[in-house]
């Protein structure tokens, strides 16, 4: 299994992170990706990535959480120094968010369509957090629209016209821990999806799936996810774990 998503420099995994990360590899998780959030974390999260340098990669990016009017222009800055010295599977985790913050829309979208110009440039998928911001979001993409434009919109929690949406625009879903959630609703129409648009996801330490709801999520938890496929497409948990694999290789082409 591949985790597509997951924060595992977060301060929430400093007492156990060695062990937490044993526990999804004795899972058979092969491989984490790791989206970026800002400046304050990157040391942490690339160095984690030295330390498995076959299983850990980090992206490259400017969450729109950390899109702030006194630091966003320097923040792009130093995200664009990373990309032009190294590679990195993905430009990522970026976006838009107005669950936390509504006033700030207009450089949140100036951060994601400057991004989204570096990754088509570099022909680098993107990850897209989207958080009450579905419509703004679709609005970018479609004026950014462009060939090389792809990647995962993480942890999808939309309805079905938004993922069918999604997936027109060359782009992929992200699924998680929400997919176990009673009232998460995606359950009600995922298997109108074809599988190869899906990728699994844990978000850790966020969004830790049922029966662990509530508390710390972690990368060990990813067979939840893929269990709860198991029952949403009718196929065996090796189905679900290699096609949802082959799409996150394709994508990050690693």
């Amino acid at each position: 299994m591949i985790d597509t998503h997951t924060h595992l420099y977060a301060e929430e995994f400093d007492e156990d992170r060695k062990v937490a990360i044993q526990r999804a590899l004795d899972k058979g998780i092969t491989e984490f990706y790791l989206p970026a959030i800002d400046s304050e974390s990157h040391e942490k999260m690339l160095q984690l990535e030295a330390e498995y340098p076959n299983q850990i990669f980090s992206m490259m990016g400017l969450h729109p959480c950390y899109v702030k009017p006194e630091s966003w222009e320097k923040e792009l800055e130093i995200v664009k120094n990373y990309i032009d010295q190294r590679h990195f599977p993905a430009i990522g985790e970026i976006g838009i968010d107005l669950y936390w913050d509504k006033t700030t829309l207009d450089i949140q979208v100036k951060a994601f369509e400057q991004q989204i110009d570096w990754a088509i440039e570099m022909d680098l998928p993107i990850v897209i957090h989207t958080r009450e911001s579905f419509e703004e979001t679709f609005e970018v993409l479609e004026r950014k629209k462009h060939p090389k434009l792809r990647g995962i919109f993480h942890c999808f929690s939309g309805d079905l016209q938004q993922a069918k949406h999604a997936i027109d625009l060359n782009f992929i879903l992200g699924i998680g821990g929400v997919v176990t959630f009673k009232n998460g609703k995606i359950d009600q129409f995922l298997n109108e999806i074809p599988l190869d648009k899906i990728v699994l996801e844990t978000d850790s330490p966020y969004l830790a799936p049922v029966p662990h709801r509530g508390k710390r999520n972690e990368s060990s938890y990813l067979d939840l996810v893929a269990g709860k496929l198991v029952n949403i497409y009718g196929k065996d948990f090796t189905e679900i774990d290699r096609v949802t694999s082959e799409n996150a290789k394709k994508l990050f082409k690693f």
